[in-house]
């Protein structure tokens, strides 16, 4: 696949002038309406038992985060269905995977430990999502629950659940996220010639093709990838 345009040169934005911002919440609401009251009561701050069966089936979660400064940084974490676990009505605990050790989302919360999750369950159209804060602990006894594939998390994100409540399906269905038929897997090319193209290696193409092939499977819960080959 060839890009119709091999410039690194920044892409200018629209003139600003010809911008309509909204400057206030009044405005805000002047133009998008009040929510209905079924939008506004559907907030809890403990879990319900459904909320409980949600965690249960899903297997992936977004994590928003920002530091002191108001950075912000949203990662996806991803294990085998009811990898939360539920430590009673309003505390939940996600367990650290091997990855590539930048640690954003950890390094925001040392600074700020308010935290955003959406709960995914492939299929599902609705979304669930918890506001809370966090803290990270590098153990404590329930880390004995979360081993997947022998592996223990050295890690873990604990959130104490200040908000919770179900989100519409309107994204997914707008989306078509769950539409195989409308999904386009091979409109880009292979990851390791994105990787190659956007930043330095100093892996040939076809050491990258190696690297995301069968052995990053191999490795998910063995350690991270750099230079090629798993470290732990």
């Amino acid at each position: 696949m060839t890009l119709a345009t091999e410039s690194t040169e920044p892409t200018k934005p629209t003139e600003p002038a010809r911008f309509t911002e909204i400057t206030s919440a009044e405005e805000l609401r002047a133009l998008l309406g009040t929510p209905l009251r079924r939008a506004l009561d559907k907030e809890r701050a403990t879990l319900h038992a459904w909320d409980r069966e949600w965690l249960r089936l899903s297997p992936f979660c977004l994590i928003s985060t920002s530091d002191a400064d108001g950075n912000c940084d949203v990662s996806p974490k991803g294990d085998p269905p009811g990898f939360t676990l539920v430590l009673d009505d309003t505390t939940i605990v996600i367990p650290e995977r091997p990855g590539n050790r930048r640690a954003d989302g950890y390094m925001n919360v040392l600074g700020n430990p308010h935290v955003g999750l959406v709960y995914l369950i492939p299929g599902r159209r609705e979304t669930l999502r918890i506001n809370g804060r966090a803290r990270i602990l590098r153990d404590a006894p329930f880390f004995d629950e979360m081993v997947v594939k022998g592996h223990r998390p050295e890690l873990a994100l604990l959130v104490e659940i200040e908000q919770i409540f179900f989100h519409c399906a309107k994204a997914l269905m707008r989306s078509k996220l769950w539409m195989p038929e409308s999904w386009e897997p091979d409109a880009l090319p292979s990851q390791a010639r994105i990787v190659k193209d956007v930043q330095y290696t100093e892996e040939t193409l076809e050491q990258m093709e190696q690297r995301y092939g069968p052995a990053y499977a191999d490795a998910l819960y063995k350690g991270s990838y750099e230079g090629g080959r798993p470290s732990s």
